[in-house]
């Protein structure tokens, strides 16, 4: 073993749903078991380590999703503004 790896510490994500919060409906468990583990980006991580990705690739992907997330955070804005002028005539 080389001295140039690094280990990283991995977040340990308990999902839990209990029957209590769901009121015993299997449906609206499941509902909010998916639920949770998109937000703690479970099975996102599973399908980006899925394959390998080399690493430039990961910054042209990197970059593109950030790309995409600036327009559509400046049409929100412009939506938002179009609303408020709207609503003051």
């Amino acid at each position: 073993m080389g001295g140039d790896e690094i280990i990283m510490p991995r977040k340990k994500a308990n999902v839990l749903v209990t029957s209590r919060e769901c009121r015993g409906n299997p449906e609206k468990m499941i509902r909010r078991f998916i639920k949770k583990t998109k937000k703690e980006k479970i099975i996102d991580q599973i399908k980006e380590k899925r394959y390998y990705q080399k690493p430039s690739d990961k910054k042209r992907a990197d970059r593109k999703k950030a790309e995409r997330r600036r327009i559509r955070d400046e049409l929100k804005k412009q939506r938002a503004l179009e609303k408020r002028m709207r609503k003051n005539r």
